[in-house]
């Protein structure tokens, strides 16, 4: 299933591709996707179902959402790509490193992301992100597939002067409408192997990035497990897995996002993800 949020006239809408591929309002239904999320209302939706619910043209709408419209934690791990790790002159660390985000921080498919006046090192980073469905403490690794909802892509952007002020990432990754995420999230039982998903980015035509999730350092379920033992995961939470090599900040000179140029972050078979900056 594929499931996104949008605006229309205003409101919130969730939308899901029936097997036709038409985007259908199914917000009657399920409601908003927000924290707290019912997956279980999703899964129990069937085709007749959604033959009942209207067609949304999605050119006709105001805007797209993050799929989540209002998580109540977003978790980022960082150094997870044993290439990136490289690039950054660090070993992988023996544990995940995490970092949060602020909602505030993120923008939905096709919405503008806004460098700052504070700095001119907006840099890049494609990740392949998880949405919680069902939550839990203390989960297991081989328990971690129950809880994951499905699939999306995360532009986890960071702005470098003020993530290397301190040793702490928080302020460079929690500039204002800094990052994006979405469009589509891609349910869990549609991906046969996780570990097969890969990620590309692209400033314009040119491919910047390229990752697969069998690459990571710590893998999905090691992430689940570890972050559900120091935190309680609910239903709509939003974990990003990492950015693969590739990022502005250790080309030579740095190179950084300028307005004008367009951010596409490719999971294919999936969704792709595509912002201008300004």
């Amino acid at each position: 299933m594929r499931v996104a949020t949008v605006e229309q006239d205003g409101d919130p809408r969730t939308i899901v591709l029936d097997a036709d591929g038409r985007p259908r309002d199914v917000t009657g239904l399920t409601g908003v996707v927000t924290a707290d999320v019912d997956i279980d209302k999703f899964a129990a939706l069937t085709e007749q179902d959604l033959g009942r619910c209207p067609v949304i043209d999605l050119d006709r709408i105001t805007r797209w959402l993050p799929p989540v419209t209002d998580p109540r934690r977003i978790l980022c791990v960082g150094f997870n790509y044993h290439n990136h790790a490289v690039e950054m002159d660090k070993e992988p660390p023996q544990h995940p490193t995490f970092f949060v985000r602020f909602p505030s921080s993120l923008v939905g498919h096709r919405e503008p992301i806004e460098r700052t006046p504070a700095s001119d090192s907006l840099d890049w980073e494609g990740e392949i992100a998880i949405v919680i469905g069902r939550g839990g403490r203390n989960i297991r690794a081989r328990d971690a597939a129950h809880h994951v909802w499905g699939y999306t892509a995360f532009a986890d952007n960071s702005v470098r002067e003020f993530q290397l002020h301190g040793t702490q990432a928080t302020a460079g990754k929690n500039f204002d409408r800094s990052g994006s995420v979405g469009p589509w999230l891609v349910t869990a039982d549609e991906i046969a192997d996780p570990n097969a998903l890969e990620v590309h980015t692209y400033l314009g035509d040119n491919r910047v990035q390229a990752g697969v999730l069998a690459d990571l350092v710590f893998d999905i379920p090691s992430v689940i497990e570890y972050v559900s033992t120091w935190t309680t995961l609910t239903p709509g939470d939003i974990i990003a897995t990492g950015t693969p090599a590739g990022i502005g900040y250790r080309q030579d000179p740095p190179r950084y996002l300028q307005p004008g140029e367009v951010l596409t972050i490719d999971i294919p078979g999936v969704t792709r993800l595509v912002n201008h900056i300004r």
